[in-house]
């Protein structure tokens, strides 16, 4: 993705303003790429974790690059250290790391070539006495109206704002002279620090700059897509079932093409990276016509507009582009140490909650590969299970009266796998088969796992995928039996504890195979 040097100035303006919202400088960005390749900045404050909403400025960044723009990125540590001071220097410094190594993924997934941008850090020179007296001739200069009504859509407007937030303006203002761009690229919400910017650099002796601005693409809810609101974004990091169980939960109304997050994201970051011939593909059964193909996001619009795309059918294309965005990012942060990095940065703060939650059980796919009647048990089991460990485990299940031993031989199972080991007529089990239960009539059936799940694959409810299960479960605090009381079948014969779904990393359900409505133990 290297600048393309063939381009023309007019190509290379078409290319670095597609899908902007509106641009400040027109004659000045067409005068300057007559000349030379043009210099952008883009900088972000380093606060809460980078989601997907931020596909959309690394996809206009690839668009600059094409156009052979020089680029810059500012992690703006110091902005985020004004913002109320929420963060102490020690940990911004850590998100600065990861904010570093996320955007690379980011930029690396898309295609982006590193060597084509410079990464910049804010305090390296916002500390400096030159930057430090221009902020004081800044400031003497600028009024407070001013000053307010810039960060208006940015800083948080109260009625005795602390005077950091005044100068959060002031300050990204300066960074378009001490970066040496000349133009910054930002969202629409930045319009108003944009224009004091050009009123006031002049003033300073310095140069006016242009600027480049995306609209603000709506979350999940249908609103701006925000750190801070969990229901309205998907993390970086986020699994395969988390994205799918977000992107369900998603708004996304039949026909209805404003405020709509997930057209927004098709259009602002899937459609611009697309390959020049490859299309947009909507995955439908044959049963409902097959696939629908797309050359241009106009058409997608228009079919949703008319209905003819089901949001569910636009929901499942979109899964499959995001996952494919997601999954290099992904990768990068198997990495031991940036795992440990991400920990560091954005601890988790445990909240004061009584009620026991699903993540602490150790929930797995099994198999069964050998199986015999207890010596002392008629009505017991004793098998060996694979679980994904160096040997199979030894498991008493009292599914006697309701498989035969040919049945369950090389069954996959739901296994238990950290309840306390215990004794059963003098051999020790170490986990339990998990089976949707009826009294009256009695009848028992295992849970049956997702086809697609091996031998130790990891089973989690929804909305509770980001816990850690408990190495063992500690029987004084009835930790299994609490849980157990909510864990059911719902109408559909699916697994679920409190209406969250068991599932795969892939997403996919854990059901009974007839067992409706009915207790699972």
């Amino acid at each position: 993705m290297a600048g393309n040097t063939h381009l023309s100035p007019e190509q290379k303006y078409e290319l670095i303003t597609r899908n902007l919202q509106e641009v400040l400088g027109e004659s000045k960005i067409k005068t300057i790429l007559s000349q030379r390749d043009l210099k952008i900045y883009w900088g972000t404050a380093t606060t809460g974790k980078p989601h997907i909403a931020y596909f959309v400025p690394m996809s206009k960044i690839a668009d600059f690059l094409r156009a052979g723009v020089e680029v810059t990125i500012l992690f703006a540590d110091l902005h985020a250290y004004l913002d109320n001071m929420k963060a102490p220097w020690e940990l911004l410094a850590l998100r600065v790391q990861y904010y570093e190594h996320t955007i690379k993924a980011m930029l690396k997934s898309i295609g982006v070539p590193l060597e084509k941008l410079r990464f910049e850090k804010g305090t390296n020179y916002q500390l400096s006495k030159e930057y430090t007296l221009d902020v004081y001739r800044l400031s003497s200069i600028i009024t407070e109206h001013d000053a307010k009504k810039a960060g208006a859509e940015v800083v948080k407007q109260v009625d005795h704002p602390l005077v950091s937030g005044l100068l959060y303006p002031g300050l990204q203002a300066l960074d378009e002279e001490y970066l040496k761009v000349d133009a910054q690229f930002g969202g629409v919400d930045q319009r108003k620090i944009f224009t004091f910017a050009e009123k006031y650099l002049p003033q300073l002796g310095y140069q006016k700059r242009a600027h480049l601005m995306n609209p603000m693409v709506p979350g999940l809810t249908g609103v701006k897509m925000s750190s801070s609101e969990e229901d309205s974004k998907i993390d970086l990091l986020d699994s395969p079932a988390a994205v799918k169980q977000k992107l369900k939960k998603a708004f996304c109304e039949p026909g209805n093409i404003e405020n709509n997050g997930i057209l927004s994201f098709a259009k602002h970051v899937i459609f611009p990276l697309l390959k020049p011939e490859e299309k947009f593909v909507v995955p439908r059964k044959a049963d409902y016509g097959g696939d629908i193909n797309f050359e241009s996001f106009k058409q997608l619009e228009t079919a949703f507009a008319n209905q003819e795309v089901h949001p569910g059918d636009l929901k499942a294309s979109i899964e499959i582009y995001l996952n494919r965005l997601l999954d290099p990012v992904r990768k990068t942060f198997e990495d031991p140490e940036l795992k440990k990095l991400a920990e560091r940065a954005y601890p988790v703060v445990k909240k004061v909650d009584d009620e026991i939650k699903p993540h602490v059980l150790d929930i797995r796919v099994g198999k069964i590969v050998e199986i015999s009647k207890h010596p002392d048990a008629d009505s017991l089991y004793v098998s060996k299970i694979e679980v994904g460990e160096d040997a199979p485990r030894t498991v008493i299940s009292g599914l006697v009266n309701y498989y035969s031993a040919e049945e369950l031989l090389n069954r996959m199972v739901v296994l238990l796998c950290n309840l306390k080991p215990s004794k059963m007529r003098g051999i020790e089990s170490t986990g339990m088969v998990l089976c949707a239960s009826t009294d009256e009539p009695k009848k028992v059936e295992t849970l049956i796992p997702p086809e697609s799940c091996s031998p130790g694959d990891k089973l989690v409810f929804e909305n509770y995928e980001d816990g850690t299960p408990e190495p063992v479960l500690n029987p004084k605090k009835k930790v299994w039996e609490k849980l157990q009381a909510d864990f059911r079948t719902n109408s559909d014969c699916i697994a679920q504890w409190k209406s969250s779904n068991l599932i795969s990393k892939a997403g996919d359900v854990v059901r009974s195979k007839t067992l409706a409505d009915t207790l699972i133990k």
